[in-house]
């Protein structure tokens, strides 16, 4: 088994699509679906998505729930952790080794947590 696809609510979907497409730009992530309450990104084994709830209660972000991203390099975990911030992301820990790991993490504008990490430590 293996995990095909995640997916973060959104209260506003202009600027989520805005902050994933830059967020997501040169990442190997595509779009590839953008309409109706759901945008989903992807590339040949996984696929992230923006929704607004379909039972069209708020969007909330989940106490302990996080997205885990790995990515190919030190430089590239401290390029999409700094990106993320100039795109009005909020820092939850700088770029630096955790559990022999490289990692860094964020909020998006809705709160969702996300680290970006490398084994490349």
């Amino acid at each position: 088994m293996k995990m095909n696809y995640f997916v973060f609510g959104t209260n506003n979907m202009k600027k989520a699509v805005s902050f994933y497409d830059e967020l997501f730009g040169g990442c190997g992530l595509n779009k590839i679906h953008g309409q109706g309450r759901m945008t989903l990104w992807g590339n040949k084994g996984f696929m992230f998505s923006v929704a607004e709830p379909f039972d069209g209660n708020p969007a909330t972000n989940g106490n302990g729930t996080m997205l885990g991203l790995l990515v190919d390099s030190i430089d590239e975990v401290n390029r999409l952790h700094q990106k993320a911030l100039d795109l009005g992301g909020i820092s939850e820990g700088e770029p630096r080794v955790r559990s022999s790991m490289h990692s860094a993490y964020v909020r998006d504008l809705d709160s969702n947590k996300i680290c970006f990490y490398t084994s490349n430590a």
